[in-house]
């Protein structure tokens, strides 16, 4: 039985993280990875034979490389999964470049941040750029501690991020508009502010801003998006924002325009979520998780 790092989608195969099997180079390593994705999908296409942005990722199962928040890995993972992505989740500076070489897309989130991280995110940040890959960032709170503000500064200053995707308050802080936070919440929803925040983020980093909450605002240039799906659930469930993120890291590797494919990611989302909350069996944020992740991989 073979091992493989991180979380993938065997069949009967247990993973564990970081634990690798035999192989002789990344070639080899990365045919392995392909060999072993899932093998049902959703017939794709329809009469008009032309897929949609959600059923291009589960053709494509996105090998999505994760230096993120201890705390979210096993939900960010079996939710990536049943999205139809694969997860590798790896933070260990050494297998940086070799990782982001072999991945389709890269998410970077501060969640759980310590010193050695920095390194790691920085490198594979830096090789997903050369590889002209999407690499998205979520500075979660990035506000509360000036730790967490000079390393979303040192980030900022060496990669180039696809996207970058937050809370209100952790997005008006990268452009230093005033907004109340508690910790790595945002508490202040002023939605007249939303859209304005999201441009700037936009603007300044030259990047795609996904500003998240009761409504979701996407930005890129001067084009927004507006996207209302979603559920009070999803504000009460450690995650939900972290998952997110490797959702649209996923969208983005699609052949796709990059607004476009990040709002069907948000959309597709807060969809998944209501799916989940309207069932009989829900009762609350326990009982609500298992069906919303099998939400994730249902057809549009």
């Amino acid at each position: 039985m073979d091992w493989i790092f991180g979380y993938m989608p065997f069949p009967r195969i247990m993973c564990r993280f970081h634990e690798f099997c035999a192989v002789e180079n990344e070639d080899v390593l990365h045919s392995r990875i392909v060999s072993y994705k899932k093998l049902s999908m959703f017939h794709m296409g329809g009469k008009s034979g032309k897929m949609n942005i959600i059923e291009q990722v589960r053709k494509k199962q996105p090998l999505i490389h994760h230096i993120t928040n201890q705390v979210v890995m096993n939900f960010t993972a079996n939710g990536l999964l049943s999205f139809g992505g694969s997860p590798i989740m790896a933070k260990e500076v050494s297998e940086a470049r070799d990782m982001a070489t072999i991945a389709d897309g890269v998410l970077i989130n501060i969640g759980t941040l310590v010193q050695p991280d920095i390194e790691a995110m920085i490198i594979a940040g830096q090789t997903a750029n050369e590889r002209g890959i999407p690499v998205v960032l979520d500075p979660v709170g990035v506000a509360a501690t000036p730790y967490r503000k000079q390393a979303i500064k040192k980030l900022f200053n060496n990669v180039q991020f696809t996207a970058v995707k937050g809370n209100a308050g952790e997005m008006a802080h990268l452009v230093e508009i005033a907004w109340e936070t508690k910790g790595v919440e945002s508490i202040d929803d002023d939605m007249s502010k939303l859209e304005s925040v999201a441009l700037q983020v936009a603007e300044k980093y030259n990047t795609l801003a996904i500003v998240t909450g009761k409504i979701d605002v996407v930005a890129q240039g001067t084009n927004v998006k507006v996207n209302d799906t979603g559920h009070e659930y999803l504000t009460q469930i450690t995650g939900a924002g972290c998952l997110l993120g490797s959702i649209v890291t996923a969208c983005l590797t699609t052949n796709s325009d990059q607004i476009k494919a990040v709002y069907e990611a948000v959309r597709f989302y807060g969809q998944a979520a209501e799916q989940a909350a309207a069932r009989s069996d829900v009762f609350g944020t326990g009982t609500f998780l298992p069906h919303f992740i099998d939400a994730l991989a249902t057809k549009e």
